[in-house]
């Protein structure tokens, strides 16, 4: 059905293979291996490459192998396997990049506050950290901060609401991001622009399109998303971003310089 060029076959198995050997490894392989922010104790430099061979479940690497097969076979034809390669990889590092500094941005204040908090855990410090960094879940645990307000000494008050603040932090600062979604969408940008009239049939509804619109929606949906659901629908937008972006200045840089590489 599809006719696979030899470096989108060997990135398909490398992303097939690491998901069966990782989903076997449990939590400890995510944990050790998905791309955490640079803020998290957690973060190591080779989680930059890691990460992008990495999924979190059956539908989230067939979505992305589906994108790889569907799209990258013609973009290798053109390039030819090392500049495709070398494009894949480049565009998954560039969506890690804008991903690291976006939730960098947006977590140095909650690191600053978790600081603050740690240095003293009272009852109004935690009415204050939960308010603003945690609203969600502020009205839940309204009985237990009545409790600590009347007995603000309270061992125990105090070790049950370091724990909330932890819990806090540790979801938005150690947890993980994994898959080749970044650089998946960077090729999906990359055909649009080379083959933009290029007309597509979408699975739902059933209905053609053109390359360029289709590219167009995915990034306006995820400059939407990014900006407003990123805390809530726990997908890395700012990587699929990431990769659309670095995706369209490799496009353009090598298009000046098209004598050189067609």
């Amino acid at each position: 059905m599809f006719n696979l060029s030899p470096v989108v076959r060997l990135l398909l198995f490398a992303n097939v293979i690491v998901f069966f050997i990782t989903s076997q490894m449990g939590d400890w392989a995510v944990d050790r291996f998905g791309l955490h922010s640079v803020l998290s104790e957690k973060f190591s430099p080779i989680q930059l490459l890691t990460h992008m061979f990495m999924h979190g479940g059956w539908t989230h690497i067939f979505s992305n192998m589906i994108g790889l097969i569907v799209f990258g076979p013609m973009l290798e034809r053109v390039w030819g396997g090392p500049r495709f390669f070398l494009f894949y990889m480049l565009t998954g590092l560039g969506a890690a990049a804008l991903y690291l500094g976006v939730n960098y941005y947006e977590t140095s204040s909650l690191v600053d506050a978790y600081n603050m908090y740690r240095a003293n855990p009272t009852n109004g410090e935690f009415v204050g950290f939960m308010s603003q960094y945690a609203s969600s879940i502020y009205d839940r645990l309204a009985p237990f901060i009545q409790k600590f307000d009347a007995d603000p000494t309270n061992p125990l008050y105090i070790k049950q609401g370091q724990a909330y603040v932890n819990a806090i932090v540790g979801a938005q600062v150690d947890t993980p991001m994994v898959g080749a979604s970044g650089a998946i969408f960077g090729v999906i940008m990359a055909f649009g622009l080379l083959f933009p009239n290029t007309e597509l049939i979408l699975l739902f509804p059933p209905i053609p399109i053109k390359a360029k619109y289709l590219v167009l929606f995915y990034g306006l949906y995820e400059v939407y998303s990014g900006i407003y659901q990123a805390q809530s629908d726990n997908v890395a937008h700012f990587a699929h971003i990431g990769g659309m972006l670095f995706a369209y200045i490799l496009v353009k840089l090598w298009g000046s310089q098209r004598k050189t590489f067609y």
